[in-house]
């Protein structure tokens, strides 16, 4: 990405909100999984998404910001026989969650009822449950804390054309998986964001 495109990145994103919405929703995450009690990152989306990108970006994050916590276990719903080892959770896990654990479930549409029957048990296990979802009602009282892209605006399809990523969702997992690895004395957000968003395909997932 040239200097020009990144200018008008800074410019696309700047009195949009996102960034300060972006960084308290990963600073609770960065918080809730390093905190003393924490026991772990469980990542889920929904029956028709998975989030391999934000899954590759938090493990991304997790050994450049020597925060290793940060690297999720990503749980599926359908597991594939051949699936590799790493890729072989299924929802399954959430009923048997630890106390200390943190679920970020990522829903660009609906979840559906099995899933919040899932998520609901983790939460009763002792979960802390975080959403990055596009205005399912049915999450406002299952999360601790969540991030609703719907309440983002219109501008973001325009910062996302603009900047390679082609949908909403897709830019606020770039700049909440960028914002969980920032700590204060490190590069810009915003460079990281533009690193993440011209990197090669991920290959991990």
């Amino acid at each position: 990405m040239d200097a020009v495109r990144v200018s008008a990145l800074r410019q696309s994103l700047a009195g949009t909100g996102w960034i300060e919405s972006t960084r308290a929703f990963a600073g609770s995450l960065r918080r809730s999984v390093t905190r003393r009690s924490a026991a772990g990152l469980l990542l889920v989306g929904t029956p028709a998404y998975e989030p391999w990108h934000l899954a590759a970006h938090l493990e991304d994050e997790a050994a450049w910001s020597a925060v290793p916590q940060l690297a999720p276990i990503l749980l599926r719903h359908r597991v594939p026989a051949e699936a590799p080892a790493h890729l072989s959770y299924g929802l399954r896990r959430l009923t048997g969650v630890r106390r200390g654990e943190t679920v970020l479930l990522v829903a660009p549409t609906a979840a559906g009822a099995r899933l919040l029957e899932r998520v609901q048990d983790a939460r009763r296990g002792g979960a802390t449950v975080l959403a990055l979802d596009d205005g399912d009602h049915e999450l406002a009282g299952l999360a601790h804390e969540r991030l609703t892209v719907e309440a983002v605006g219109v501008a973001a399809a325009e910062v996302g054309s603009g900047s390679g990523s082609g949908q909403p969702f897709d830019l606020v997992q770039h700049l909440v998986s960028t914002a969980a690895g920032a700590a204060p004395a490190r590069r810009s957000r915003l460079a990281r964001l533009v690193e993440r968003l011209t990197a090669p395909p991920v290959t991990h997932w």
